[in-house]
């Protein structure tokens, strides 16, 4: 049986370029770029000593890939608040690292053309294994600033509440 979107008006597919991402409970701000979300589940390969030469195949573990988040660099704190709680440089003996906070869930929040929600993901226990706070500097390029983090997690799930809307025509267009 075959399957068909839920709109079956609607024959392209997204767009990658409109999207928010929230921890804590708030936007952060000016994320331009995202890593993509991966899984991998590695294959345990057994057989028989019985058996012909042909191996069996069955799932192990499973891993999700890091997920690295880039944004020009402002005078917003988040990426360097969050990567401080997983090493805070010259703290006390025993407070390098604040264990309590430093995994955030974050939520991905994908929209259409129109800038309506479409699609939404929860990444669960993340953390910052790399935070770069300044680009290389070069006096003779044109370019924007940018910093970027690294978030290890343990896992991500679609947000099945988030359904496609209808999406927007223009009324002052004739038929």
């Amino acid at each position: 049986m075959a399957m068909f979107p839920a709109n079956p008006t609607r024959l392209d597919p997204y767009k990658n370029f409109k999207f928010r991402l929230k921890w804590d409970g708030q936007y952060v701000a000016a994320v331009s770029k995202m890593s993509a979300l991966k899984r991998t589940t590695e294959v345990v390969e057994h057989r028989s000593g019985g058996d012909p030469s042909t191996a069996h195949k069955s799932p192990g573990r499973s891993k999700y890939e890091a997920i690295t988040l880039e944004r020009g660099l402002t005078q917003d704190l988040a990426f360097h608040d969050w990567a401080g709680l997983v090493w805070n440089y010259g703290a006390a003996l025993g407070s390098e690292v604040s264990l309590a906070n430093m995994r955030k869930d974050i939520y991905l929040e994908f929209y259409n053309e129109a800038g309506q929600l479409v699609m939404a993901y929860k990444i669960y226990r993340c953390w910052v294994s790399e935070y770069q706070a300044m680009p290389d500097l070069d006096a003779n390029a044109n370019a924007i600033a940018i910093e970027h983090i690294k978030l290890e997690n343990e896992g991500w799930e679609r947000d099945t509440s988030v359904t496609e809307p209808a999406e927007p025509t223009l009324s002052s267009v004739s038929t």
